[in-house]
């Protein structure tokens, strides 16, 4: 470790047997703590830092993880947050109780984060500079190179099992059930059974280290639970892969992006799974690496036309150079779906954080005047059971769906229910007229809306030899898909376009209540992965005296409900991850509702919201409500 020019070494006994750690108190936290892995890129530590994370929810106790990565392949910081809790809440918190510091690139930032009273366990084969020490805080010094450097005599392996070490050493200091690490370890390694003495013998390493050198288990520790049930601890992106599949997708088309990529992956893997083949072993799907987004929306437009299930994923760069052929699908009346992983902006942002910030973009995604399906997944069962939805949608209402997930939910493990499907769950391919339709049919139109609901009848290509065939366009058309520049006609289709957007109100998702009805003056409106924070942030304002009605949204349109929430209150807090608060103006622009009643509730560092920030904005905004009433200027 290397310090600043000036500053001494110096030895740090910390929490030894022999020597009292400092004069604070040590935390005394049983499952309700945050633990942060601070590594470098690209040295191994993900695999163990998952492997306690693991652990802990087969201990039965509520556990969430942040990983917080650079967008180079390695050398630069990289964090790994563990949130234990027994309460269920799975939002990021504010404050680490300790953190495992084995990156001098970061060491002065992870000292700072330790709350006080907290622990900082760091690697003592060198000695601890001055600037480090902290006087409100306990350190554990673990030899962990040192240690690695005698055991084994492959650089790699030192390495690698020197983060393994660090998760033996912690499962002593946290008193964790020992056979659950070997049981993973055991699964993890299944076929490669060699691996598994050598890991072992790691974790035993720091293990042993503990119990010679430390007053052990520390004062915050876990105690197994049974609190999870039949949860499931899972990716979104994955969850959105297999979705796919059970939605019968068979082509996708993508170029990658951080951090939408491992969505296409994911649905390649389940594809070997459960579409191959089974005399020839071949995946029937096809996926599609296309040289840039816009050639990966049009073939899913044009698979999508010719009647197959089709998608593709990306993120904010990727929907922006796709808006052009979203307007197409959405005049021409082409289903397709899109998974939007969201990451900071503008421009390259930070890809590897996490936003809501593609909102405003993907509901009004073209020139002209469109308006697109979106849908607001916060668990992994949601990404799931909201990307078949989306297929089932994109068909009924002939339009693009877009799915709104975030790097957060994409890419970090999410405890969730378990995912379900119905074998006899049908397929809803919209209004698709067969050969029979047709054959008793005088003239095929293809935009006539003869249901008045909006929504035309549409043919595949090749359904029947001389009728239902149309000419597919962009550009203006009559009832019967005929090129005009009519006025007339082009009014016609696009106050078509509107009642349809109108039947989908009734169509998609409803938002969820956490009322039966409406009983308090001040309201809550979340969605995706504000959901856990402003759960818990419920609770919290609870304590206050703080009562509050609350409604996440699933979905875009907004249907009734969420109108009448938003009219049943004096005010309203929304609560979104982006700078410009773009669903308190999605409800401006679609709802009518005066910016006075909304009030936003923003983060936009690149962080998932933590509880105590909602807090926070809501107290401070109900404080200056009250300092204004006071001026005279509120009738609040």
């Amino acid at each position: 470790m290397s310090g600043a020019k000036g500053k001494s070494e110096v030895e740090v006994k910390g929490l030894s047997k022999v020597q009292p750690l400092s004069k604070v108190q040590p935390l005394s936290k049983v499952n309700d703590f945050v633990v942060r892995f601070a590594n470098v890129n690209g040295t191994g530590s993900a695999s163990a830092n998952y492997l306690f994370t693991k652990a802990i929810f087969r201990m039965g106790i509520f556990v969430t993880p942040k990983n917080i990565f650079p967008s180079n392949i390695q050398g630069l910081p990289t964090w790994y947050e563990v949130r234990i809790n027994d309460k269920g809440y799975l939002g990021r918190r504010e404050g680490v109780d300790l953190v495992v510091a084995v990156n001098p690139q970061s060491m002065m930032g992870d000292v700072a984060n330790v709350l006080p009273g907290g622990y900082f366990l760091y690697d003592s084969s060198k000695k601890l500079h001055a600037e480090y020490i902290r006087g409100d805080i306990h350190y554990l010094g673990i030899p962990l190179m040192d240690m690695c450097n005698a055991a084994y005599t492959d650089q790699r392996q030192r390495q690698l099992f020197k983060n393994i070490v660090y998760v033996g050493a912690l499962s002593a200091l946290f008193d964790m059930e020992f056979k659950v690490l070997e049981d993973l370890l055991a699964e993890q390694f299944k076929g490669k059974e060699k691996l598994i003495p050598p890991n072992v013998k790691a974790l035993k390493m720091g293990v042993d280290y503990v119990h010679q050198n430390f007053r052990y288990p520390l004062d915050i520790r876990v105690e197994r639970r049974n609190l999870i049930g039949d949860s499931i601890l899972m990716e979104g992106n994955a969850a959105c892969g297999l979705g796919a599949v059970y939605a019968g997708a068979t082509v996708a088309a993508w170029y990658p992006i951080t951090p939408s990529t491992s969505v296409v992956e994911a649905f390649s893997g389940y594809s070997e799974q459960f579409r191959a083949d089974k005399k020839t072993g071949k995946k029937n799907v096809a996926i599609v690496q296309a040289e840039d987004e816009l050639a990966a929306i049009g073939m899913v437009i044009g698979a999508n036309w010719n009647g197959a299930r089709s998608f593709t994923a990306t993120s904010g760069p990727g929907l922006s150079l796709m808006n052009e052929f979203l307007g197409l699908a959405y005049f021409a009346e082409v289903p397709t779906v899109l998974i939007d992983v969201q990451r900071t902006g503008p421009s390259t942002g930070m890809p590897t954080r996490t936003q809501q910030s593609d909102i405003l973009e993907a509901a009004y995604a073209s020139h002209g005047d469109t308006k697109h399906v979106l849908l607001f997944p916060s668990t992994p069962k949601e990404c799931f059971d909201l990307t078949i939805e989306a297929f089932d949608l994109a068909e009924e209402l002939q339009t693009p769906v877009i799915m709104l997930t975030d790097l957060d939910l994409g890419m970090n493990d999410h405890v969730s229910p378990p995912l379900v499907w119905d074998d006899k769950r049908e397929y809803k391919r919209g209004k698709v007229l067969n050969a029979a339709d047709l054959e008793k049919t005088v003239k095929f139109g293809r935009y006539l809306d003869s249901d008045n609901d909006g929504i035309t009848y549409r043919t595949y290509p090749g359904t029947h030899p001389s009728k239902g065939s149309f000419f597919t366009r962009g550009t203006s058309r009559d009832e019967y898909a005929t090129y005009t520049e009519d006025s007339g006609a082009y009014k016609r289709n696009m106050d078509r376009l509107i009642k349809k957007w109108n039947t989908a109100k009734g169509m998609v998702p409803k938002p969820e209540l956490f009322q039966k009805k409406s009983q308090h003056q001040l309201g809550i409106l979340f969605f995706g992965t504000t959901s856990d924070s402003a759960k818990e942030a419920m609770d919290l304002l609870k304590l206050q005296n703080i009562s509050v009605d609350a409604m996440r949204l699933l979905a875009f349109p907004f249907n009734k409900t969420v109108e009448d929430f938003i009219a049943a209150h004096d005010k309203v807090f929304v609560i979104e991850q982006n700078r410009d608060a773009q669903m308190r103006s999605l409800f401006m622009i679609e709802l009518g509702i005066d910016p006075k009643k909304l009030v936003s509730v923003l983060n936009y560092d690149g962080m998932p919201i933590t509880a105590a920030t909602i807090v926070k904005e809501i107290n401070n905004s109900l404080k200056l409500e009250r300092l204004r009433f006071k001026a005279g200027t509120s009738k609040v």
